[in-house]
């Protein structure tokens, strides 16, 4: 079944473990199953491919989101839905994303640090607690987070289901996708 609709980029952003992928990956699975032509860039992905060869200085990091923005803009003004996954540290890159694409929903998926770092199957946290890395947001280098997101899912307070129904909620609101989306999470 094929629908007919918007197309819009769905960007979560927040820490490492936060849960952006995890949410991200449930809402692409239920467009996708209502017949939404979608596109997933997940940040780790997209680092292995497009911005291959960037470091994570400051301005290699806003680079990597220029870059999963240009992909984000030229795939929404085609009618896809795009959801984004990536930590997106800095404020004013996002901002400068959200303002080139236009039709976009932040989504900030809010987990307090501790939370994040028990959640860390990986051991990044730990490693980055020991310095063997270095620069790792949310230890010694910031997470800016949304001032005013579109949707903010508090993963440490509400289950997925609840996350995930926030996000059709605003989708819906928004008129990028059909009703009774949000209730069916």
């Amino acid at each position: 079944m094929t629908v007919k609709q918007r197309g819009v980029t769905i960007w979560f952003t927040g820490l490492s473990g936060a849960g952006k992928t995890t949410i991200s990956k449930i809402v692409a699975e239920r467009l996708r199953e209502q017949g939404y032509k979608i596109e997933v860039l997940d940040g780790d992905v997209v680092r292995q491919n497009l911005s291959k060869g960037l470091g994570f200085s400051k301005a290699d990091r806003d680079e990597n989101i220029r870059r999963i923005g240009f992909v984000s803009h030229l795939l929404t003004r085609n009618g896809v839905i795009v959801i984004v996954s990536a930590i997106s540290p800095y404020r004013e890159i996002r901002e400068e994303v959200r303002e080139r694409i236009k039709d976009f929903v932040q989504v900030y998926v809010n987990a307090p640090l501790e939370v994040c770092e028990d959640r860390d199957v990986k051991g990044l946290y730990q490693r980055a607690r020991a310095g063997e890395i270095k620069g790792f947001t949310g230890i010694d280098d910031p997470y800016e987070h949304p001032l005013h997101p579109d949707v903010e899912c508090r993963t440490d307070l509400e289950d997925i289901s609840e996350s995930v129904a926030k996000v059709f909620q605003k989708l819906e609101d928004l008129g990028y996708v059909a009703s009774g989306l949000a209730v069916e999470a």
